[in-house]
């Protein structure tokens, strides 16, 4: 199934118009992005257990990263941009990581959400950060490696490919930290905090961790959308932004990395052709959201296996009554 659904994406720019066209293909790139900030909050979120109300934060912090350091009247170095994004919201993740970790549930949430609008209103209120307005990047950054360039963002589909690629390195990264040791320590958190302990697994410690390796993913989805959209905006930060990630990964399903792409890709869409239909578009992706909340506990990603159980319960009282 990853395979089909990669090598459908890779195409997509090569097929045809309507559906290779260039809506289409600005459509799935920001879908992508997304896609890599739902995964980031699904490490901590459907993996550790910690449900966080201030992710976007490590989003929007890249984001302006990008827009501060790249030079006005030429494009910036690639590499150091994205390793100052990435960095730096790990460095962020760290700091705010090391100050909430000691709170538990709705006070973890609500600790989370007040540190997320604390970082919201240093970048709408500072000046320097465009206050209010934003501010813009003029040319997507350069990737060059010693004079040669392999790559040209600003050409074709470049960044589509470049987004699409980054999407696979991050669930590659993603699977081995969750095949390894650390991430089984990530999934015990989850399930028995006290158990954890007791065995000898500093638990605050792996909480930390999962949370820094979290606001690093979205702070490289925070570079990309920096480069697809050539403007950052305080709202990028906000707790809205947070909520919406939370539910990309509740639509899909929790605890599963297909999920979080597939809550991406749900929520995107279902947004663009309810927003075709009405301006109360909410309404309906509202209850659509409970809709599947109440009768697919395992999410969108979740139906082949809610089928199958279903098929399985549904043989054995076949068998019971005769």
């Amino acid at each position: 199934m990853w395979i089909v659904g990669l090598a459908l994406l890779a195409l997509l720019p090569l097929l045809p118009e309507p559906i290779g066209s260039k809506y289409h293909g600005d459509l799935v790139t920001k879908i992508m992005i997304l896609s890599i900030f739902a995964l980031s909050l699904q490490l901590l979120v459907g993996f550790t257990g910690l449900v966080s109300l201030g992710h976007a934060a490590f989003l929007g912090f890249a984001a302006y990263m990008v827009a501060t350091f790249s030079p006005e009247s030429e494009a910036g170095n690639g590499w150091l941009l994205m390793a100052i994004c990435i960095g730096g919201a790990g460095l962020l993740a760290l700091l705010i990581g090391m100050l909430v970790m000691r709170s538990y549930g709705v006070y973890f949430i609500m600790v989370t959400l007040a540190f997320g609008q604390l970082v919201y209103f240093v970048f709408h209120d500072i000046k320097i950060f465009g206050g209010s307005d934003g501010t813009y990047i003029y040319f997507k950054p350069v990737f060059s490696i010693f004079q040669w360039q392999p790559f040209d963002l600003e050409s074709g589909n470049t960044f589509y490919w470049f987004t699409l690629v980054l999407l696979i390195i991050t669930v590659i990264i993603l699977q081995l930290i969750l095949r390894s040791r650390l991430g089984h320590a990530f999934v015990g958190i989850k399930h028995n905090q006290l158990r954890m302990r007791a065995a000898g697994f500093e638990s605050t410690a792996y909480k930390i961790a999962s949370f820094v390796i979290s606001g690093m993913l979205a702070g490289l989805a925070g570079f990309l959308y920096a480069c697809q959209y050539g403007y950052v905006n305080p709202e990028l930060l906000s707790w809205h932004q947070s909520g919406n990630v939370l539910l990309m990964i509740i639509l899909g399903g929790l605890g599963s990395l297909g999920g979080a792409i597939i809550g991406a890709f749900a929520f995107v869409l279902l947004s663009e052709w309810f927003t075709a239909l009405t301006k109360h578009w909410q309404l309906l992706l509202g209850g659509f959201i409970i809709f599947v909340v109440m009768l697919m506990p395992y999410g969108l990603a979740g139906l082949p296996r809610q089928l199958k159980e279903w098929r399985i319960r549904r043989a054995n009282k076949g068998g019971a009554t005769r």
